[in-house]
């Protein structure tokens, strides 16, 4: 008989992972950050630890991200960084390996989902299954998505967007975007280096967009903030002020790219679900959740009512532990799924 601590949820994200333990809840939640000895390919380390290394090592440490766009960009070190995560949340005691559940954005390739599996069962799981990152946030928000209506999730992550819209258990139109979060950090940091004339960390670019970023600034307080670089033509360090409505500037591309992509699912939508979603609204998820005013403007733009998870950031996780007591219920429609496009090709 397996112990209550033998189910892992992972939310396997760009910039954070986030380990649920079946019966504890959230155990652990770090950035996905690796330092590592180039010269012995030893992890020195792992989280937050890694996260304060970055920008900052010495020659012969290299500090990474392992995962980039939601998918897996070095194999080695992602499997490295799993295997630290299981044996801090106690997924590797002798006999009794965990059985894991991973999330993936919507859109990745099968080659890309058995990276992530074969990852996993590497570091110590002893089954690893896989859920789409929008199911597993609508169950980690609490929806309900076994009715017969239709649920809009729109999932902002790190390193993707994913809109879908799921009902009966599972996804029946979606679009995945490999941006996120860290899209908006890359634009902030060019924006500065082109408006100022100032090289600035990718770092500062996320704290920029924390503190003084907004998707709808005509409805934001104007704030401002100092930041400091290094200057392009000295090369000595400079600080600036950036505002509200500069960041909106940089980050404008990116978040027409989101709201695009609302619009298609939208449009793909079967018209009774599209009824359906009208009266429940869309609910956001994921890091990019917590950006001021991403609401309100995705509201305005589709005419649908828009709410923020009560817990953004931890929804994937939650809904991947969730996910692994429902084994059952989700191979049944992917099964069905799987019959349904084999039909479509026959037609």
């Amino acid at each position: 008989m397996l112990g209550l601590n033998n189910d892992i949820g992972i939310d396997l994200g760009t910039a954070n992972v986030l380990v649920y333990v079946k019966g504890k809840g959230i155990v652990l939640r770090e950035p996905s950050v690796v330092a590592i000895n180039k010269e012995n390919a030893r992890v020195i380390a792992v989280g937050s630890e890694a996260r304060r290394m970055l920008g900052r090592t010495p020659g012969n440490i290299v500090a990474m991200r392992p995962l980039r766009d939601g998918v897996i960009a070095d194999y080695d070190v992602t499997e490295k960084m799993l295997r630290y995560f299981l044996s801090r949340a106690g997924g590797k005691k002798g006999l009794f390996r965990p059985r894991v559940m991973v999330c993936i954005p919507s859109g990745v390739t099968s080659v890309e989902e058995r990276a992530v599996r074969q990852a996993a069962i590497q570091a110590g799981a002893r089954q690893a299954y896989v859920i789409e990152e929008p199911l597993a946030a609508a169950l980690g928000a609490g929806l309900d998505i076994s009715e017969p209506t239709g649920t809009m999730v729109v999932d902002i992550g790190g390193g993707t967007t994913d809109v879908a819209v799921l009902s009966l258990g599972g996804v029946v139109c979606s679009r995945s975007l490999r941006l996120g979060g860290d899209r908006f950090d890359e634009a902030i940091v060019r924006y500065v280096r082109r408006v100022f004339n100032l090289a600035i960390g990718e770092r500062s670019g996320e704290e920029i967009k924390i503190n003084v970023g907004s998707a709808d600034p005509a409805n934001a307080p104007r704030r401002e903030m100092e930041v400091r670089g290094r200057d392009l033509i000295s090369g000595l360090p400079r600080a600036v002020v950036i505002n509200t409505h500069q960041v909106h500037e940089a980050i404008s591309e990116s978040l027409e790219a989101v709201v695009g992509a609302v619009k298609e699912v939208l449009e793909h939508t079967p018209p009774e679900l599209a009824a359906d979603i009208v009266d429940k609204g869309i609910v956001l998820t994921g890091g990019g959740a917590l950006l001021h005013g991403i609401d309100t403007l995705l509201s305005r733009e589709t005419g649908v009512p828009v709410h923020i998870a009560e817990d953004p950031l931890s929804c994937v996780a939650l809904g991947t532990g969730r996910a692994l007591s429902m084994l059952n219920v989700l191979k049944a429609n992917s099964q069905r799924k799987k019959r349904l496009l084999s039909m479509k090709k026959i037609g």
